[in-house]
């Protein structure tokens, strides 16, 4: 068993090398949609692999504004989305604000799994 991001194991699955049990994400898979979601047999659980751009703190509101609105171009473009979609990979858009949210609630998380474990950096 493993847990291993779509886009990693999406070429195995299609080759029948590895056979997919669940999702570790939030929802299905719009790539797989007939796979359940751990979450579906084990409440709460939810693990997903996200990808991100971050600027230097202090660069000015409207410059990440930009940034943001044009990454969001891209990533709402057709071809864009296919490629991405092709690979495993769900393309979402947020705001500045929702992403920063989101790697708060993250690092409170896993900061929680990890205080639990005992594990430490060597």
């Amino acid at each position: 068993m493993m847990f291993a991001g779509m886009g990693a194991a999406l070429p195995f699955i299609k080759a029948g090398r590895l056979r997919p049990l669940a999702v570790a994400g939030a929802k299905r898979s719009s790539v797989m949609p007939e796979l359940p979601t751990i979450g579906e047999y084990l409440k709460g659980f939810e693990a997903s692999t996200w990808f991100g751009i971050l600027s230097s703190a202090g660069t000015p509101r409207d410059i990440v504004q930009r940034l943001n609105a044009e990454i969001g171009k891209v990533m709402r473009r057709d071809d864009v989305r296919s490629q991405l979609l092709a690979q495993g990979y769900e393309p979402p858009t947020s705001t500045p604000e929702q992403f920063a949210d989101y790697i708060r609630s993250e690092l409170a998380k896993w900061s929680k799994v990890v205080k639990a474990s005992g594990a430490r950096a060597e």
